[in-house]
């Protein structure tokens, strides 16, 4: 049985938030690279095609850009905007790595070890914070699975933020070439240590190791039936595929180190990551019929609440639109303000 050990990545966020540059970057610096668009790619460009040769008439194979990027990254952008079918036909190449051709009466099986990067957009274009995770993702649960993890990136107003990046853009249109002798590496010197450490280190699981996630394993899977007898399920169900996730994650940190052994501090790591993307992923946003809000906005709520109450008395009425602006006026902070007026209509207290 042949295991996968390359890791697939889902950037999922607001447009704007430098997905493609990330993605261009990953081109940059991988050894092997083959960068593509959802949009103008179709299943036989990904996969492999079968042409009739004019001249002799006979039937060739050609690869497709996975085919192509064996032993490499695959990066695929506007990843939501692929058709459902040519989505599908990717499915085996992601998983089992390989490609199967059955047409024109050629049948082969074709390698395409590829690492799978792909960014997309939510459906509604922006990300809701007042709907759900699996609302928000057009993605069939099959292909879901496939990814390693899933990372939300949001474009958050944040005036600090905001300054940063508004100086970062004007001093790139200012000075026309960007500076990169002020990087810690080149971009030679991190492509040559992706190829050394991805063909000279290949890292055991030592034995503390395998029984911490083993446990880990274990309590994410009782936490994952908890959830589902309070029927407050994430959308993710947790199974062999989410273990085999945290041993490559836990194996990409030993091989990053240039260590030969899996320690618990790699598995740690390994876990931490995929807790922040996919299971905060699949939690984010309001989860369907609870009403519940994110802990991180759960102070500032309270305080919105409170000051609803005092400027709405009982048995008044104010629009909306009004009561929104004031509570910006006051509190700056939109997704807070929209959780706690939703919250208040839902609990009946307001």
């Amino acid at each position: 049985m042949k295991l996968r050990g390359d890791i697939n990545v889902l950037l999922l966020g607001d447009p704007s938030v430098a997905k493609s540059q990330f993605l261009k970057f990953v081109d940059r610096c991988a050894p092997i690279c083959v960068y593509t668009s959802g949009k103008g790619s179709s299943a036989a460009g990904l996969t492999a095609s079968v042409i009739k040769d004019a001249s002799t008439g006979e039937f060739q194979l050609e690869g497709g850009a996975m085919v192509l990027a064996d032993g490499g990254v695959v990066c695929i952008d506007e990843f939501d905007k692929m058709r459902p079918q040519d989505r599908v036909a990717i499915h085996e190449a992601m998983e089992q790595q390989t490609i199967s051709i059955a047409k024109a009466g050629i049948t082969t099986i074709l390698n395409s070890r590829v690492s799978v990067l792909a960014a997309a957009n939510p459906v509604f274009g922006r990300y809701d914070d007042l709907k759900a995770a699996t609302e928000q993702m057009d993605f069939q649960a099959s292909i879901l699975s496939r990814f390693d993890t899933i990372f939300i990136v949001r474009d958050i107003r944040e005036d600090g933020l905001d300054k940063s990046i508004a100086h970062h853009v004007l001093n790139l249109h200012m000075h026309a070439k960007q500076d990169e002798s002020t990087a810690e590496f080149s971009i030679e010197l991190m492509r040559k240590f992706c190829c050394y450490a991805k063909s000279k280190v290949q890292p055991k699981l030592s034995e503390e190791a395998c029984h911490m996630l083993q446990n880990m394993y274990v309590s994410d899977r009782q936490n994952s039936k908890d959830q589902r007898v309070s029927k407050k399920t994430n959308g993710i169900p947790i199974t062999v595929r989410q273990l085999e996730a945290i041993i490559r994650l836990s194996e990409a940190i030993a091989k990053m180190h240039l260590e030969t052994v899996v320690n618990p501090r790699h598995v740690e790591e390994a876990h931490r990551i995929f807790k922040i993307s996919t299971l905060n992923a699949a939690s984010s946003g309001m989860q369907a019929g609870s009403g519940e809000s994110p802990s991180e906005l759960v102070p500032m709520i309270r305080k919105i609440e409170e000051a609803i109450k005092r400027r709405v008395a009982i048995g008044t009425k104010i629009p909306y639109i009004k009561l929104q602006q004031e509570m910006m006026l006051r509190f700056d902070n939109q997704r807070a303000i929209d959780y706690a007026i939703i919250s208040m209509v839902k609990s009946g207290d307001f």
